[in-house]
C-alpha cells in the first residue's frame, strides 16, 4: 500500500494504520477508531439529533469501514473515505426510519378519518447485516469485560434492546444504563488498545 508524499503526516499515519489493520493488528483498528470516533459521533449527532442513534451509527460506521477496509485506496484520505461511509450509513438509517413509519393519512382522507401511522416491528435484511457486523466487531473482546458490562453490551448490541428494555431487564435506572454502556464502550477501546490480538 503506497503512501503519497503529498499527504499530510496525519493522513500518512492513517494509511500506515490501515496497512497494519489489514495485516491483522487489532491495535491498529483501535487507533483508527480512537482518532476519528468523536468526530464521527458529533457529525452523526448533527444528522440524526439523537444521542443513542448517533452512538449506534458511529459503531456501525466503523463496522462497515473495517469490514471493507481492503477496498480503501490511499489516493484518498482515510478520513474522507470513513466520513463518506458514515454519512451514507446515516442517510440510509434516516431513509429506513422514514419508510418504516408508513402514513395511511391519504388512504383515509376520503372518510375524513384521523391520520394513523404504523411502524414496522421487523428488521429488514440490511439491519440484520449491520447487527451481524456489530457482533463480529465486539464479540472477541466483550468476553473479557466484567459480567455487568458484558451483559449491558450483549443486550444493547447483540439483542438490540432499547435503553428502557435494558433498564427493566437489569433493574437499573435508564441514566445508569446509559452511563454504564458508555463506560463499557470505553473499556472495550482500552482492551483493544492495550491487548492487541494478532
Amino acid at each position: 500500500m503506497e503512501v503519497s508524499q503529498e499527504m499530510s503526516s496525519k493522513a500518512q499515519l492513517d494509511v500506515e494504520l490501515v496497512h497494519r489493520a489489514i495485516e491483522g493488528s487489532q491495535k491498529a483498528y483501535a487507533e483508527l477508531m480512537g482518532r476519528y470516533r468523536d468526530t464521527i459521533y458529533f457529525m452523526l449527532l448533527k444528522m440524526v439529533s439523537n444521542t443513542a442513534d448517533a452512538e449506534d451509527l458511529t459503531i456501525e460506521a466503523f463496522g462497515k469501514a473495517f469490514k471493507s477496509i481492503r477496498q480503501y485506496e490511499p489516493k484518498f484520505a482515510f478520513s474522507t473515505w470513513l466520513f463518506k461511509i458514515a454519512t451514507n450509513n446515516a442517510i440510509d438509517f434516516l431513509r429506513r426510519k422514514k419508510m418504516n413509519s408508513v402514513s395511511i393519512e391519504e388512504a383515509l382522507h376520503e372518510v375524513d378519518a384521523a391520520p394513523v401511522h404504523i411502524r414496522s416491528e421487523h428488521s429488514n435484511p440490511e439491519e440484520s447485516l449491520i447487527t451481524e457486523q456489530k457482533i463480529l466487531m465486539l464479540r472477541s473482546v466483550v468476553a473479557t469485560l466484567k459480567p455487568r458490562y458484558r451483559r449491558l453490551v450483549e443486550l444493547r448490541y447483540f439483542y438490540e434492546y432499547s435503553y428502557e428494555e435494558i433498564s427493566g431487564e437489569m433493574n437499573l435506572p435508564i441514566g445508569t444504563v446509559k452511563a454504564q454502556l458508555f463506560r463499557a464502550r470505553e473499556l472495550l477501546q482500552n482492551i483493544l488498545r492495550n491487548n492487541p490480538v494478532r
